[in-house]
């Protein structure tokens, strides 16, 4: 058993036990439980300020990542054996009835998901205070061929069009296979119309390169394209976190990027558990990383919907 002490933000000292910590989770060599603890206390300062007050969706992979047909689970109900140090906040899922969501808001509680094999905690788009309505907007980039270079593109194209609306607009690597694009936003609008806004802010990037992009859900439709998905504007629907962990041989990390670096990034896996600590040591004396302070970027969705919608006019 081994022991972690960390403080979390309340300021108590609380020892966080990791069970079987040399158990290999990502194969034979491959990233133990002891190391995904690691990561995960080394990512808490950077991490936190984008999963504190959410509830968090849990991808859990109890005998490793090659077991049990290499899906695990995910687990939406908090855990019934949860310390009562976990935070909690129930929520609505219609005819499924109402669950209490695991809410992570220090170091400590990375630890504790960590020892229960969660590689990769997945956040709501929204708050615990404001539940139905989003403070992000996400357009996942995923490619249908392996060609990063076009997730690239696609990425300065989202970019642009996000930006005409008067977002400010970030990036990330999602540690599988694209990017996600993604708008701090202030709450004023309910998911459906954020969805609405993300689906037709989409469908103009897709339309000024058809042969490139496509936002049609089916597979079989795309033709090769690369899909401008934005399924995750909805409620109770969730993203990876930044600096999460990937359920994918060697670890790989959901990394922010700045703007500038995005050319010179090869892949979306990479940033390892095993690679990412010269880059964490980079931002650290940079004063923070790529999305530090993004919540101060905020801007209004109603007034990017009005934006976008004179620009559809002009256009037609």
């Amino acid at each position: 058993m081994s022991t972690a002490a960390v403080r979390p933000r309340h300021g108590r000292r609380r020892p966080v036990e990791i069970g079987k910590p040399d158990k290999e989770l990502f194969g034979e060599g491959g990233v133990t439980k002891r190391e995904l603890a690691d990561h995960y206390r080394a990512v808490a300062p950077a991490m936190l300020p984008h999963v504190r007050d959410r509830p968090l969706a849990l991808h859990r992979f109890p005998n490793g990542i090659f077991a049990d047909g290499g899906e695990g689970f995910f687990q939406k109900q908090l855990p019934a054996h949860a310390p009562d140090w976990i935070g909690g906040v129930e929520v609505h899922r219609g005819h499924g009835g109402d669950i209490t969501m695991a809410v992570c808001d220090d170091t400590a509680c990375l630890l504790w998901l960590a020892d229960q094999a969660v590689i990769t905690p997945h956040p709501w788009l929204s708050r615990t205070g404001t539940l139905e309505h989003p403070d992000r907007l996400i357009v996942d980039l995923d490619p249908s061929v392996d060609d990063f270079a076009l997730v690239r593109e696609a990425a300065a194209d989202v970019r642009a069009a996000m930006q005409e609306t008067g977002l400010a607009v970030f990036v990330m690597t999602t540690g599988s296979r694209g990017l996600h694009v993604v708008a701090p936003i202030r709450p004023e609008l309910h998911f459906d119309e954020v969805r609405g806004f993300a689906r037709r802010l989409a469908d103009a990037v897709a339309a000024r390169r058809p042969e490139a992009y496509t936002t049609e859900f089916r597979k079989d439709k795309r033709r090769g394209r690369l899909f401008l998905d934005v399924l995750r504007n909805a409620y109770a629907q969730h993203a990876v976190a930044p600096y999460a962990v990937r359920a994918l041989p060697e670890a790989p990390v959901a990394v922010p990027l700045e703007w500038e670096e995005l050319n010179g990034v090869p892949s979306a896996r990479h940033w390892t558990v095993r690679t990412l600590g010269e880059r964490l040591g980079r931002a650290e004396a940079a004063g923070g990383d790529a999305w530090h302070g993004m919540a101060r970027h905020a801007r209004s969705p109603r007034k990017a919907a009005e934006r976008l919608e004179k620009l559809e006019r002009r256009s037609r």
